[in-house]
Parts: C-alpha cells; structure tokens; sequence
C-alpha cells in the first residue's frame, strides 16, 4: 500500500493532525517531518499527521494539551445608522465605501452567486475563495488541500448556465455568507439594505469540519458544527498570501469562538493572528462570543492553603459526553477529588506531573479521564482536563485544593454553546471571564454585542477581562436583528456576536479608505486602526471604561473624525 499523501493525510479521517512549534528553521521542519506530512501553518508553528493507529490512549500523557488543535463554532444565535457608518458613506467630504479593502471571513463559505456580492455590471466583488472541503481544483500556493478560485474563475462561472460546474464552492450552512453581506453587501440591490462597506473586495476561507477524533477527544454533541484550530490556522495563511498578491490592505473577520484554551490569548492560533497584525495592512477584528448567561465559566477562590471549594456541575440527562477545563496562573498548584449524583466519592488525585488517571465508577456507566498539566506549554500555566464519558445525570462535585497557595484563585469553563447540551451548566457561575477564543488576542479588535434599538447590551453577550486581566472586548457594536442577506439570497435578522463583529470589520474599512485617500497617503498599522476606533467610541457618563461589557464604548466610526475636530 502507497504512503498517503499529505493532502490526503490532512482529509483522512485516519489521521490525527496535531500542531508542533517550528524550532529552527522552516525547511528544516519540512525535511524532518516530511514523512508525516509536515506543513507549516505561519509564526513558527507548523503541522504533521499521525495515524490514529498509532496514537496512545492517554493521549495526553505523550502529546500536550498544547499541539491539539482545538474546536472552534460559529458564534450566532437599523445598525449602520447608530455606529456612524452611513454618516461617513454619505458625508460630501468623506464617502468612504472601503474600496480597495479585502474583506476576508474564516467560516462556512458563501454563496457567490448572489447579486449582493457584484457589482454594478455583474462582475464579482469576491477576489478569492479557497473552500477547504472541495478537492476538485487547486488548492492555494503553499498549501497542499481543498480549491482556490480567483476573481476571474468566479467571473467566468457566472458567465456560464451552470455557474457550480466551474466554481463548485457553496455554503450549505450560510453563515458565511450573512456575515460577508453585513459587513460588504453591495447597496441598491435589495431595496433598504446595504452592507457596511459595500464598495470593499470580498475573500472567503470555507471551512472543512473538524475531524472525528477531535470531536471524539473533546466529547462535542454530534451535531455540533466545528472546525479546527489547524484549517483556521492555513486560512490565515492563505489571506496573507491572497493580500500580498493583490497588493491590497486586508480585514479579517472572525466570527467563530471556543471555550478550549487558557482565555489569555496564548493559544498557537492567538499567536498566529498576533503575528499577522505586525504585518502591515492585516488586521483582525474577532467576535467576543455569546457566552454571558449561558453558565458555563465558574470563578473559584480559595480563602486559605487549607480549604476546599466545593464546584456543583448539573448534568442533563441527554447529555452524552462532556470536558470541564480548570485553569489557574502559575505557581498555584491545584488537585481535585469528586462525587457522583449517586454519592460516590473519589478521593484527591494529586497534582503530579504528566498525571493522567481514568475513573471507572462501580455503580454507574461513567467514564471520567482527567489530566494535569502542571505548566502548560502556551500559557506557562496549570491545566486540569476532566472528560467525562456516559456521565450520570444530576448534580457532580468536584472539590478543589491547592498545593501551593499564593492568592487562591482559579476558572473553570465548560464548552462553548453548542458543543454541550444547553442544561448541563455550572450551578454558581460566573457571567465574567466569558469571552471565547481567539478573541482574547490582544492586538486585534474583540468586539461585544449591543441592541441598536434601545441601547442595551445584548443579554448572552460575552464579558471580560481575559484571565490574564487584559482589556476584552476593545468595542461592543450592533449585534441584534441586525439586516442580512442569506444562502437564498433574501433578506433576513442576524443576531449574536459575528454580526457585531462584521458590522465593525466593515467599519474599519471605511477608515482604512479614509488613510489611504489622504494626503499623505497613509496605511494604517492595527494599533492604528484600534486606537482610532477607541477614541470615536460612544460612551456613557453613567458608565466607567473601560469596562467588562462594553469595552471603552460602542462603535461609531463618525465619531472618530469629530474626535479629530
């Protein structure tokens, strides 16, 4: 039998893709790990393919938690007017449109067809798609898997009677392309609708979805929609590549999030991005996700070296597999003991090195895996990884101690909405400390949600600071009932945190236009873009900023040049 190729180690379902840091050079990584697969994935980080054959069952005692890709979902349950976009479109002096910016999306596809994505003689205003699921073309320059279409192969399939038999990209799910027309639909198609930036070029990395061992690994509902951490990754990979090509300033839009990971921005994927936005004319704006409300962060404290906290999970009756992830900074050392609903009880597991024990339960059908990771390699922090397998329904207790005591403190987070059924939740928990990764990156724009109508925050709209106490989200923007175009090319309401995200990514297109037209002209870097949307921020008086919700204020782009007046 062939060795497999590593497009198709990168598909198979046989292979298990983890993320290795690349120590010397990037040749180097090639030639050592080319048996394997080895693909580099930007920032010093690259990628290679084990049979699952291969692969140990306590995993984590021979791989970190660290070089598994974590799962990300899509993070979604009149707005131009309140942040100040159309006053800038329609200002005499000023009518930016985001002409000549790239618009790119890390999500689900979109549907290129639509008339809301051309122009004004039908020509595409989408510059490139790369869809990761569709093997029938050529995948991009430096990658090795799914199809690569320009603006002229788009163009030339909508010449054609069947535009699919020669750009066979399309967006099943339509997220992708909800937020691609809030942020740059094309005005004076539908009748009152208009993307924030309607005159931008338009760029799509349509996800393939996660693999099943990760999804195994993690214990995601089986319907849940995921996609992992290595394919997010190469779609940064291939915009830097798409916008040096082009010569064009790029803004990406991510409107995806995870509850895996430290919650300090120190993920191989925060670090890629934070790489990226060194690079002029790249920046990220991100969703700070949907996860306030949902009970799913619980905030620990221990008064004394001594005591003990007592940690209540409820767990749902449907519920058929599950990860909690306890998180505290260095050197805090933390162990854990716990009980079933049906009482009974594990004594303390201590905090060891590369500890990693299952628990067989002798009335119950549950399997518990739990694992220490007493410095974790992204964070330098401690990590205890509990999986629970068939747990029992009801109310488990997981005890915490510490071993080295310095102020107590420690998180826990179950999976993001979506992963988990919905009543399998922390029964004291904390709304703070809910913003999902990658938005905990600190250079690029993390951006909360708000109702335009009436001013309120949106009720499930994630909340910081990061663990680590940095300043998340930057921005709250319109996320509620927000005007869309869906798959089917109709208008349609788009709630949650990627609509509020899409809305700012446009914004920040108009900005960038604005730069680039002055005189001088002038790119803007991403502290920059940032700053400048932080200073025209609406703010309250009764409020105090920055703060956990709202950031330094709400987005209004106008409001940036009346604070240059």
């Amino acid at each position: 039998m062939s060795e497999a190729s590593v497009s198709e180690k990168i598909l198979s379902e046989d292979y298990a893709d983890l993320i290795l840091p690349v120590t010397l050079s990037g040749s180097y990584f090639l030639n050592a790990y080319e048996q394997m697969g080895g693909e580099l994935l930007g920032n010093n980080y690259g990628m290679i393919h084990i049979p699952l054959s291969m692969l140990p069952r306590d995993l984590l005692a021979y791989v970190g938690y660290y070089n598994i890709p974590k799962l990300y979902t899509l993070l979604d349950e009149s707005s131009l007017e309140v942040s100040g976009i159309l006053r800038v479109r329609s200002q005499p002096l000023l009518g930016y449109t985001g002409k000549d910016i790239i618009l790119g999306f890390l999500d689900t596809g979109i549907n290129y067809t639509l008339p809301v994505f051309r122009r004004s003689d039908g020509r595409t205003r989408i510059v490139g798609i790369w869809d990761q699921t569709d093997q029938s073309g050529t995948p991009p320059e430096k990658l090795s898997y799914g199809s690569s279409y320009t603006e002229d192969d788009i163009n030339l399939a909508l010449r054609a009677e069947d535009p699919f038999s020669i750009v066979s990209s399309v967006d099943e799910n339509g997220h992708g392309t909800l937020l691609a027309s809030i942020a740059a639909g094309s005005e004076n198609v539908i009748p009152d609708f208009s993307g924030a930036a309607p005159d931008a070029d338009i760029a799509m990395v349509k996800l393939k979805p996660a693999k099943k061992f990760l999804r195994d690994f993690q214990l995601i509902r089986e319907d849940a929609i995921a996609f992992q951490e290595t394919d997010l990754m190469a779609g940064v990979q291939y915009f830097l590549g798409l916008a040096n090509r082009l010569k064009k300033p790029l803004i990406l839009c991510i409107g995806l999030g995870t509850n895996q990971g430290s919650h300090t921005g120190s993920s191989p994927l925060t670090n890629v991005l934070s790489f990226s936005e060194s690079i002029d004319g790249f920046y990220s704006i991100i969703a700070a996700g949907n996860e306030a409300g949902k009970s799913h962060h619980y905030a620990g404290r221990l008064a004394s070296p001594d005591s003990v906290q007592a940690v209540e999970i409820l767990v749902d009756k449907e519920e058929r597999g599950f990860a909690v992830e306890l998180w505290a900074s260095s050197p805090e050392l933390y162990a854990i003991s716990m009980t079933s609903p049906l009482g009974e009880t594990i004594p303390t597991i201590p905090a060891r090195l590369f500890q990693n024990i299952t628990l067989n339960f002798t009335l119950e059908k549950t399997r518990v895996d739990i694992s220490y990771e007493i410095v974790e390699a992204a964070s330098g922090d401690q990590l205890i990884l509990i999986r629970f397998t068939d747990p029992t329904p009801g109310i488990w207790t997981l005890r915490v101690e510490n071993h080295f005591y310095v102020n107590g403190d420690f998180q826990l987070w179950l999976p993001v909405t979506g992963f988990i059924s919905p009543q399998t939740v922390f029964l004291a928990p904390d709304p703070d400390t809910t913003i999902t990764d990658p938005s905990t990156t600190l250079l690029p724009l993390a951006v909360s949600t708000y109702d335009a109508e009436n001013g309120s925050l949106y009720l499930h709209s994630s909340r910081g600071y990061t663990r680590s106490k940095e300043i998340k989200p930057d921005l709250a923007a319109p996320g509620v009932r927000v005007s869309a175009v869906n798959k089917n090319g109709n208008l349609t309401a788009v709630t949650g945190s990627s609509a509020a995200a899409a809305i700012t990514a446009g914004a920040a297109a108009l900005l960038i236009n604005w730069r680039l037209n002055g005189k001088p002209r002038h790119l803007m870097t991403s502290s920059e873009l940032k700053n400048f949307l932080i200073r025209g921020a609406g703010r309250s008086r009764d409020l105090t900023y920055p703060n956990r919700s709202w950031g330094y204020g709400t987005l209004n782009v106008y409001g940036v040049f009346e604070s240059l007046l």
